[in-house]
């Protein structure tokens, strides 16, 4: 959906035309990071995720094929992305020049853009992280900023929300499969995205929190945009004003903080089994672990776990960027 850009936008010192892309694990701060993009000014406003590389354009082909434009435009009509840009005055240049997702995803931003006054325009669907490639190589001059938030929180907040119950073997082992899933978004993204040279930035959602205006800083440098913590704060789109939480304390609060709430929330037990499986990652990453790697546990159990849910999210996301026809059904989008 299109909102009413804020007053401050023309504030804004724009340096730079080329699009941002906000990606990460869910739960990890990513819309909180975009919010604070828009709430700067300068970018075009749509709060929804696009899912054009995760979930729109695998359903149609390739689009060098001309009728498989066509069939994009009839998959879009039906989904609920892009609803306020008039089909009429993009879809001849889809049908002229859409060869990929970056073609189709660049003529409609840029739609957005101008019917707002603006020139830029930034991206957020987090697990657009798993599609680096496609989009640098779709999207040459795309800016990349991939957002990393401490796994143990992130496990706790999707197993709040039920994000992966349909997958789950065994309900008790929840917290474990977020934390997998969380490891395979993040491990991709810092596999993938340096070989992007100086178009990629990783930024920790703790930073952005306890030392926003230096994280802004930074990343302003990074996008070449001036990310006035002031302006934005005065602007206070969505989660800038209102944090997404999965929990029960609110923002303003004494209880409410996101960061380093596994300390006190994770269940009896399970910390040193969620380490003990992820604990490299977390490490790769820049967390610490709380447990002793002498107490750490061990067993074919957590192994056989590990090896099966790290072979089955890759496996489903190969099915699903192949479109094996035999097995698609297996795969849910998300």
């Amino acid at each position: 959906m299109i909102m009413e850009a804020p007053s401050v936008a023309a504030l804004a010192t724009v340096t730079c035309k080329r699009p941002v892309f906000v990606v990460g694990s869910p739960r990890s701060g990513t819309s909180f990071l975009y919010h604070s993009l828009l709430s700067s000014g300068g970018f075009a406003i749509y709060d929804q995720e696009t899912n054009v590389f995760s979930g729109l354009t695998p359903r149609v082909g390739n689009l060098a094929n001309p009728k498989n434009r066509e069939r994009l435009i009839v998959e879009w009509q039906r989904s609920n992305y892009f609803t306020d840009v008039p089909l009429d005055e993009v879809k001849g240049r889809i049908l002229r020049e859409c060869n990929n997702g970056g073609d189709f995803l660049r003529i409609v931003m840029e739609n957005f853009a101008r019917r707002q006054n603006v020139e830029r325009w930034a991206e957020k669907t987090p697990d657009h992280v798993l599609y680096l490639r496609e989009i640098k190589r779709t999207i040459p001059d795309a800016l990349i900023i991939h957002i990393i938030r401490d796994g143990r929180d992130v496990a706790l907040s999707l197993d709040k929300i039920g994000f992966l119950n349909s997958y789950l073997r065994d309900k008790k082992d929840s917290l474990l499969v977020c934390g997998l899933f969380w490891e395979w978004l993040v491990s991709t993204g810092v596999r993938t995205g340096p070989a992007m040279g100086p178009d990629y930035l990783e930024v920790h959602f703790e930073d952005l929190v306890s030392k926003p205006q230096e994280t802004l800083s930074r990343i302003g440098s990074f996008i070449h945009h001036d990310l006035d913590y002031d302006r934005i704060q005065q602007a206070g789109i969505h989660t800038v004003r209102n944090p997404n939480s999965s929990f029960k304390e609110r923002p303003g609060t004494n209880g409410f903080s996101p960061v380093n709430r596994w300390e006190k929330s994770f269940p009896s037990g399970e910390l040193g089994r969620f380490e003990a499986l992820l604990g490299p990652s977390l490490k790769k990453v820049g967390y610490q672990l709380a447990t002793p790697e002498d107490r750490l546990p061990d067993g074919p159990a957590l192994r056989r776990l590990g090896a099966y849910y790290r072979t089955y999210f890759s496996f489903r996301h190969w099915i699903k960027s192949h479109r094996v026809p035999i097995v698609r059904g297996f795969v849910k989008d998300r």
